[in-house]
């Protein structure tokens, strides 16, 4: 998840807000009445301590952090370079899969200039921009068009059947669905929330049909049967990857 910091730096957090995973309020006052991320700068959100909330934790049987300060707010660009180093250790070829989540058109381009820096430019690449804005995947795609990069794009949203049995996507933006045969304009998958009232092996199907990929998000059963069954069903259907918690 990619928010944009007051001067500019892309910052790997989920919330636009810096409030509630970590500790901003100890130690800076209010801006503008809150504490959005596009109103620190990255040397201001680099004091902070990240916070576990909800189903994170900061301990894992038998693993040590190897970084000396490991609960600091990262980058973008140390997202990628964490993955970049990681496959040139192991001969692993792990990828990265950032969301645009305030979008505009400064971080739209800034995530394409990143990923391109970092070795993700190319169609065989492991990279997928993802964003609930099908707005912004379109300006990504011109972005992509100018810098010459060809990043795979991801629409999120929820997988529906409208009333003239046409599948498509449910825009959260605009609070209204978007053909799949629209989607393919602008994306090459989709990311759907598990609680889609559609989600099931037609519409997998017809994504399928039109060459998009299916992802289901998000899976957060930590009791290891019950959420091996839930993934099993997935499975079952032709999803092709997950976003998990555990």
């Amino acid at each position: 998840d990619v928010q944009i910091s007051s001067d500019g730096a892309l910052i790997a957090i989920h919330d636009a807000t810096l409030t509630r995973t970590t500790n901003v309020e100890t130690l800076f006052a209010p801006r503008d009445g809150g504490y959005s991320v596009s109103d620190f700068t990255l040397a201001e959100i680099k004091t902070l301590t990240a916070l576990t909330v909800a189903t994170a934790g900061y301990g894992y049987s038998g693993f040590t952090p190897s970084s000396p300060d490991p609960f600091r707010v990262p980058t973008l660009s140390e997202v990628i370079g964490l993955a970049n180093g990681w496959n040139a250790d192991r001969g692993a070829d792990v990828g990265v899969y950032p969301e645009a989540k305030a979008a505009s058109t400064e971080l739209n381009r800034k995530i394409v200039e990143e990923l391109a820096a970092g070795g993700f430019g190319d169609p065989g690449d492991k990279a997928i921009i993802q964003s609930f804005s099908f707005a912004a995947l379109r300006d990504i795609l011109v972005l992509q068009g100018a810098l010459g990069t060809d990043i795979f794009q991801a629409a999120l949203g929820a997988a529906v059947l409208d009333d003239e049995g046409v599948y498509g996507v449910f825009d959260f933006g605009v609070g209204a669905s978007v053909p799949l045969t629209e989607i393919t304009g602008f994306a090459r998958g989709v990311g759907v929330t598990l609680r889609s009232p559609n989600l099931d092996a037609d519409f997998i199907g017809a994504a399928h049909d039109l060459g998009l990929q299916v992802y289901g998000w998000t899976f957060i059963t930590a009791e290891p049967v019950a959420a091996s069954a839930q993934f099993q069903t997935s499975i079952d259907i032709g999803t092709d990857g997950f976003f998990a918690n555990f």
